[in-house]
């Protein structure tokens, strides 16, 4: 099944079907095969449409040859990510013929039939039940209660040992050059309950992390009428964190009551990781105020400064736009000035695009592409500079790390500071025979380069 090139961004990252146990089809079995483009979100979707597929007596086929039908799960973000999207249903089509589209760009079916009018069905994100009932008319099911045994986690696209753990969908920010809440709705939070059922099954199958992902996890539970907590992120935070797993929180916005966090993650007795996901995208205030951001860069470095004072052991990731729609060199200088104080952990950085129905588009005096690539580029040799110097500051340090994967030339590992696909790795290349996906090992860092590091294994 086709696959996205590697890629730091996040509307490019690769979702693959990992060897589950679950594709092996007994005779008669309908197969379906999935491709997923796009965000850790949309992964969780497809871990759900599969799941479910699966638990109706569907086996689920790893290429499009076995398939008699595949649905395409797709990524609206940015035009390039529509663009992409286009293409992998158009290799769907000449492949196999038969494909159900879903995801971010479903929310506009014309856009895709236009381009692709044979496809069989066109659903939108997180419309699981239109999805079943487009499978179903194309491949009906032939479910065997007897044969057909699903494990209770589901089926997952990620290695056994971490999984994403989805909190809420929507978003209720109005930011100018995103068209999500457009796409997803508004915020919309998961019960506590559910949420910690879902972790609770997770981690009694062997999960060791838990990366906890929605458009807003810091806003997770304000959207219940009549809360009993102001903040039922913190509770959540609370009790994902006692469940004896790492627990790394993304996409957390700088509020003031984040900071009660910070506290959980300076505790080593407890598995939230000392990890914060946050997208400040800028940090000029015209250009923030230009953004419709909710944030204001003048106080997210106080925000910085207490969090580190607090839990000194934190790590930092965030992403950034360049070449947004009237920024100024003065304005991009300022936000690598703010990038020398902040001195930032992980960092990735989009060059600004357009997105059909995003209202950034209207803006004037937008930058011209040479200078957009001017500005990526020395902003991520600033960005790369300041993470040498961390990595090199860990040297001679010991640390615990989690083995992702394991081959003959050695184990790939992560740091606690390192979330898989988007940060670096630690490589053990001596000493790795025995060890496995999912082990915790201690180590002692012994090299470091721009991104990733190199360590002896202690245990």
């Amino acid at each position: 099944m086709t696959q996205n090139p590697p890629s730091l961004r996040p509307d490019l990252a690769r979702a693959r079907l990992q060897d589950t146990g679950l594709d092996a089809a007994r005779p008669g079995q309908p197969r379906i095969g999935m491709v997923s483009l796009g965000c850790p979100k949309a992964l969780v979707d497809s871990e759900r449409i599969l799941t479910r597929l699966r638990a109706e007596g569907y086996a689920i086929s790893p290429d499009y040859a076995g398939a008699e039908a595949v649905i395409v799960n797709t990524c609206g973000f940015l035009d390039s990510a529509k663009l992409e999207s286009l293409d992998a249903i158009g290799e769907a089509l000449r492949e196999n013929g038969r494909v159900i589209v879903t995801g971010c760009l479903g929310a506009d079916p014309e856009y895709i039939t236009g381009a692709h009018p044979t496809v069989l069905a066109v659903t939108g994100p997180h419309q699981y039940e239109q999805v079943l009932d487009a499978v179903h008319a194309a491949v009906p099911p032939a479910p065997d209660p007897f044969i057909d045994l699903l494990p209770a986690t589901g089926v997952s696209l990620t290695p056994r040992h971490y999984s994403y753990l989805k909190i809420a969908e929507g978003c209720d920010h109005k930011c100018k050059f995103c068209i999500i809440p457009d796409m997803r709705g508004r915020l919309q939070s998961r019960p506590i309950a559910a949420v910690m059922r879902e972790a609770e099954k997770l981690v009694a199958a062997g999960v060791k992390e838990l990366l906890v992902i929605s458009q807003d996890t810091s806003a997770y539970g304000t959207d219940w009428k009549g809360r009993d907590s102001k903040f039922p992120f913190l509770d959540l935070s609370r009790d994902l964190s006692t469940l004896g797993a790492w627990v790394r929180l993304h996409y957390v916005y700088p509020y003031p009551h984040v900071r009660e966090v910070i506290g959980l993650m300076a505790d080593p007795a407890n598995g939230l990781l000392p990890y914060l996901d946050i997208p400040f995208q800028h940090a000029h205030p015209d250009t923030l105020k230009r953004m419709a951001r909710p944030a204001a860069a003048s106080r997210t470095l106080d925000e910085i400064a207490a969090w580190r004072r607090d839990c000194p052991e934190i790590t930092l990731r965030s992403t950034f736009i360049v070449g947004y729609p009237g920024e100024t060199e003065a304005e991009f200088q300022t936000l690598l000035d703010w990038l020398d104080e902040a001195q930032l952990d992980r960092v990735g950085c989009f060059q600004y695009e357009n997105v059909a129905g995003a209202r950034s588009n209207a803006l004037p005096d937008h930058v011209p592409e040479e200078i957009k690539q001017d500005r990526w580029d020395r902003f991520m040799q600033k960005a790369q500079a300041i993470s040498e110097a961390k990595l090199a500051a860990k040297v001679g340090q010991r640390l615990t790390v989690l083995v992702d994967a394991v081959d003959d030339e050695g184990a790939t590992c992560r740091t606690m500071a390192d979330a898989p696909e988007i940060d670096g790795n630690l490589f053990i290349d001596d000493g790795f025979a025995g060890l496995a996906p999912g082990d915790l090992v201690a180590v002692e860092v012994e090299e470091a380069s721009d991104y990733d590091l190199w360590g002896r294994r202690l245990d």
